[in-house]
């Protein structure tokens, strides 16, 4: 019997339409979703920005760039200001004929070819209608005659523009830091309608930290452009927002002592007042004068900076981690009381060295015939090694790190400044990490005496100072005292920023340790009792010699023999008055020997310097500030001042390279 065969399955069929009739109707939708999902896309999401496009067809947004904020010291001298600048610039467009105006003009202005060709590169970057520069700084002689001629140039014009001015040169130069061009990698950062306009931004320090405030907001012009691109009539227009004014916390007077102070030297000053975190002074030597880079510093200038082995572009202040030597002894000390592991009155008979019980290495004591038995206070204003040798040893390097990060060593302080360096507070953990050995006995012992792997920053030698001038009580370091966002405004002071407190088990502490600073300065064995010499005020201090070159066991230090670098670290600390602290301070001088006799008469200067000298000062302008009402404004400029530092103008401190004295 033959086989039937099914020609045609209605069922089947319908099985295919159907299935074929699902896939359609969901390519269908999903065709629709996303003409839908587009449609609130371009009507609700993108609504803004293509209503601008497509009126950009017809108008123009031609941005005006804000007027860049001034920066004042804390008695209203000016530090950083806007100096007015002539440009000869044109647009593309009005240009009749370029080669030939532009040849025509190099013989009526100073115009160098380099100038002709970068103005030749812009246009072929920038719009037509843009105005490219040809030649900055004109001066009154070349406006004249361009203006005289100006009818032979139709497309060329003199224009005004602001540029960025130090009018001290070099002093804080490294805090103020400086602006200039904004190139590629910024572009990648900043708000593009902001800074449309804006040819320059803030490339360290203090115009870098506070640039969104320094900038401004920037404004336009509407106007309805022709079937060519080019503008005609101005529809509206609104104005620019100029940045904030910045008073800073700086004392010039102060500052300009320190960089001349440590002019002879490589080396930082730090000053800050204990009572609010504000930074006195700051000075890095040696210096460079920030105006070199406004416009873009030439490669002969910069690679004189750069090419410097004493490295003036590198802000020893906040970044130079240098061992801290014997100025973290008072901190050490109270870190040993707080813990148990040495009294007020506990003493130890110190030789010329230390050894560790069932080590027969040597570690030498500054005083190689030693001081014999020796309590707290003698071990501080006599800076004995082997007494911090031991309490190093006792405590461990985990108490005693954790102890001394609680002074901010090891970690930054959060200044308003960019760059901070933490420096290094050493434990076991870190070694075997960085180095992946062992941490020893000796390590430890190092560590006591601030040298080893400990490293400091000047700022965190000057912090630490304040917090036991405080007597534990700590506040932020801050460069930025006040704002005012108009002249017809008042200025608005910048809230200290305090910080947990660091706690003693017993509050006598505090003046057991600040006693055996007053003795360093002040005894009749102090180490730097010759700095302390004929002071009008009791302060407290601490000297400190930082090792750089290691020497063998059984070798003896001659700086006679070694070479200029390889000298030690002269460091000090010290705060005053003793009651009431006003300020704190911390002074370096790269390999100038002993702290005591370079560094500490630094520091006497410095205090000298603000609490004689500045206390007169602002007696007379508190009196001169007075205004009708009777009320004191802590911002009114002294003429006396910016008279003073007129003088100063365009200074620049950088010492050429001399290998006699390196």
């Amino acid at each position: 019997m033959e086989k039937q065969v099914t020609v045609k399955s209605e069922r089947e069929e319908y099985r295919l339409f159907r299935s074929r009739a699902y896939i359609a109707a969901g390519f269908i939708l999903l065709a629709l979703t996303l003409v839908f999902v587009r449609l609130i896309y371009l009507q609700i999401s993108s609504y803004e920005h293509y209503t601008q496009l497509s009126k950009e067809n017809h108008q123009k947004r031609i941005p005006i760039p804000p007027v860049r904020g001034l920066i004042y010291d804390r008695n209203g001298v000016l530090l950083a200001d806007n100096h007015i600048e002539y440009v000869l610039e044109a647009r593309q467009d009005d240009i009749v004929d370029r080669d030939d105006e532009l040849k025509r003009l190099m013989q009526l202005l100073p115009i160098s070819p380099q100038d002709v060709h970068k103005f030749k590169q812009k246009q072929r970057v920038n719009s037509r209608f843009q105005p490219v520069v040809l030649r900055k700084n004109l001066t009154e002689a070349e406006i004249a005659r361009f203006s005289a001629n100006r009818f032979r140039f139709p497309g060329f014009r003199v224009s005004v523009r602001m540029q960025r001015n130090y009018p001290l040169g070099s002093v804080a130069g490294h805090l103020l830091g400086y602006v200039g061009r904004i190139d590629k990698k910024d572009l990648e950062k900043l708000d593009k309608y902001e800074y449309s306009g804006t040819t320059h931004i803030g490339k360290s320090g203090i115009e870098k930290f506070y640039e969104t405030r320094l900038h401004g907001k920037a404004g336009y012009e509407l106007k309805e452009v022709d079937a060519h691109g080019k503008p005609q009539i101005k529809l509206e227009d609104k104005a620019p927002i100029a940045g904030e004014d910045l008073f800073l916390s700086i004392d010039l007077e102060l500052q300009i002592k320190a960089e001349e102070l440590l002019k002879d030297y490589n080396g930082a000053a730090v000053a800050i007042d204990p009572r609010n975190g504000e930074i006195l002074a700051m000075a890095s030597m040696p210096a460079y004068d920030p105006n070199l880079f406004v416009n873009g510093i030439s490669y002969r200038d910069y690679n004189d900076l750069r090419d410097n082995p004493d490295r003036p572009l590198y802000n020893r202040a906040l970044q130079g981690a240098y061992p801290p030597g014997s100025t973290i002894k008072p901190m050490a000390a109270l870190s040993g009381l707080n813990a148990g592991v040495v009294t007020p009155t506990r003493s130890i008979y110190a030789r010329g060295f230390y050894q560790i019980p069932g080590n027969r290495h040597k570690f030498r004591c500054w005083k190689k015939s030693g001081h014999g038995h020796i309590s707290l206070n003698r071990a501080i204003y006599q800076s004995c090694d082997v007494y911090f040798y031991d309490l190093a040893f006792r405590m461990g390097i985990k108490r005693y790190s954790a102890a001394m990060k609680k002074f901010g060593f090891g970690q930054k302080t959060g200044i308003d400044l960019p760059h901070e360096r933490s420096a290094l507070m050493p434990t076991a953990e870190w070694k075997r990490k960085r180095y992946d050995k062992f941490w020893y006995p000796g390590d430890t012992v190092n560590t006591g005496i601030g040298q080893g792997y400990f490293t400091a920053t000047p700022l965190q030698l000057a912090f630490a100072t304040s917090i036991i001038a405080n007597h534990g009580r700590k506040v932020r370091p801050h460069v930025l005292r006040a704002t005012r966002v108009s002249r017809n405004l008042p200025e608005k002071l910048v809230t200290p920023v305090r910080l947990p407190s660091l706690g003693v088990s017993n509050i006598s502490y505090w003046d057991d340790v600040i006693q055996g600073m007053i003795n360093v300065v002040h005894g009749a064995h102090g180490t730097a009792r010759r700095a302390g010499a004929g002071a009008k005020y009791r302060f407290a201090g601490k000297t400190g010699t930082a090792q750089v070159h290691s020497i063998a066991q059984n070798k003896t230090y001659n700086a006679a023999r070694l070479k200029k670098k390889l000298h030690d670290h002269a460091l000090f600390v010290a705060f005053a008055p003793v009651k009431n602290p006003r300020i704190a301070i911390a002074v370096i001088a790269e390999n100038a020997g002993g702290g005591s006799k370079v560094a500490a008469p630094i520091a006497r200067k410095l205090l000298d310097t603000y609490l004689l000298s500045s206390t007169n000062k602002k007696k007379k302008e508190k009196k001169a500030s007075k205004n009708k009402t009777g009320k004191q404004s802590d911002f009114t400029p002294s003429l006396n001042n910016i008279n003073k530092f007129k003088k100063l103008d365009n200074k620049t401190i950088i010492r050429p390279y001399n290998s006699q004295a390196n």
